[in-house]
């Protein structure tokens, strides 16, 4: 009788996967057991739930950066995906866990709420407890599933809730999940805000470009092949067991990031767009929190165990823009009937 798939992928693991890299078998497992597939392993079926979870379809209509609607915009969806693709590649480079690497990095950004970090912010000065990070790990462990959650694996949770944070993640594969993601939107974002009209190409620091390129794909490039050169070496000198950086090019990032939030994320436009998106945001909120019987049935039922407060702001987490402003609207602005 043949040997399940999922045994072969384990032997190839322990053969050819780095010493540094998370071995399938050795998750420590999952809150509520259950029987092993033959044909996936534990993290190929994290990365198939969450692909089929409903919080992730939601994310191609959450803003990345920009609330206009233009389709060569990133959304969370998109931005998910290149950090999955991006992650990989290095993975793969490295000998770590490809499916580990891409369960963490199509999970870790389920918790963002309509309008981007704008309604993080939002529900956070609200509540005092709001984190995109902790929000993602609340959508797999108890929201998705009609509250069943999707019973991950505990080193794919890990990766979800400290890819930000002061924390690092427990494995490696978490560790490079967590660089990248900055990496990628810092580069996308550039891209986007040339193409939104509020950059342009010659706004960028000439040091910048000269270090990382001049167009997209050329600056993913000298990130994506600094960490492969930079871990190989530091790893071999063994030193500490992290994903590594050159120092010029993490300097080169930071100097980066400094140079979007001066120039876009804390822009014109952009501090325009929040002000819209907070007023949305606080209005649904203390609209819902007085009348709470017009919450939909699947987040009211979860009055009866939770706070009220929890369950409005998980439901506006869960809310794409569109939905938040068609909801603003209908509250809000009269709509004559004609008979």
């Amino acid at each position: 009788m043949k040997e399940d798939t999922r045994n072969i992928i384990g032997l190839f693991e322990e053969t050819y996967l780095s010493e540094f890299a998370q071995l399938s078998k050795n998750t420590r497992g999952r809150s509520l057991p259950e029987e092993e597939c033959t044909v996936r392993t534990s993290y190929q079926r994290d990365r198939d739930r969450i692909i089929h979870c409903e919080s992730f379809r939601k994310l191609k209509g959450k803003s990345q950066v920009f609330i206009v609607k233009n389709d060569i915009f990133r959304t969370r969806l998109t931005h998910t995906l290149e950090v999955g693709q991006i992650s990989r590649t290095i993975a793969r480079s490295l000998g770590l866990n490809e499916d580990l690497v891409e369960a963490i990095a199509l999970g870790h950004d389920l918790g963002h709420t309509c309008f981007g970090h704008n309604g993080e912010e939002v529900l956070n000065k609200i509540t005092n407890y709001f984190t995109h990070n902790q929000q993602s790990l609340r959508v797999v462990d108890y929201l998705e599933r009609n509250g069943e959650g999707l019973n991950l694996t505990f080193e794919v949770r890990d990766g979800i809730l400290n890819h930000t944070g002061p924390k690092d993640p427990i494995t490696m594969e978490g560790k490079l999940v967590k660089i990248v993601d900055r990496i990628t939107y810092l580069c996308h974002d550039i891209q986007d805000s040339i193409n939104a009209g509020i950059l342009k190409h010659d706004d960028i620091p000439k040091g910048i470009l000269e270090t990382l390129g001049e167009s997209h794909s050329q600056r993913v490039n000298v990130f994506v092949k600094d960490i492969i050169g930079e871990t190989r070496k530091q790893l071999e000198n063994n030193q500490e067991i992290k994903i590594y950086q050159s120092k010029t090019l993490y300097k080169i990032m930071m100097n980066l990031r400094s140079f979007m939030f001066d120039k876009v994320y804390n822009g014109k436009l952009c501090l325009e767009e929040k002000e819209k998106a907070t007023y949305i945001v606080e209005f649904l909120f203390h609209y819902l929190m007085n009348k709470p019987e017009e919450i939909p049935s699947p987040y009211r039922r979860r009055i009866k165990k939770e706070d009220l407060k929890r369950v409005v702001v998980d439901y506006i987490a869960s809310c794409t823009d569109y939905e938040a402003i068609k909801l603003f609207q209908k509250k809000v602005i009269p709509s004559p009937k004609y008979f």
